[in-house]
């Protein structure tokens, strides 16, 4: 009976971490949903990143110069200096569209 006995505990050890390792807190699949996880994650964190390096830098010349706050004045809004003449090219409309 002694001898049936070590071999059969060692067994059942044996499907005990093999439990573990397909079904448990740790198991395989879990990791690798959380490796897919953390895959995306990065994804939107370099995302991000970009953005925020575009808007820094967007900041920075606003700080720093006049010729960014000039360019999204005149494209914006429209807006002219003094003593400057805007003029507005209108394309003619298709020929189409003028015979009823």
């Amino acid at each position: 009976m002694g001898k049936r006995l070590v071999p059969l505990l060692l067994v059942a050890l044996l499907v005990l971490v093999h439990a573990q390792l397909w079904f448990g807190r740790g198991s395989l699949g879990k990791v690798a949903g959380l490796q897919r996880e953390l895959e995306a994650q990065k994804a939107a964190n370099a995302q991000a990143q970009q953005a925020n390096e575009r808007l820094a830098s967007e900041v920075r010349d606003l700080k720093e110069g006049q010729e960014m706050i000039e360019e999204r004045a005149r494209a914006e809004l429209g807006m002219v200096k003094p003593n400057e003449i805007y003029v507005q090219i209108a394309r003619p409309a298709p020929a189409s569209a003028t015979k009823p």
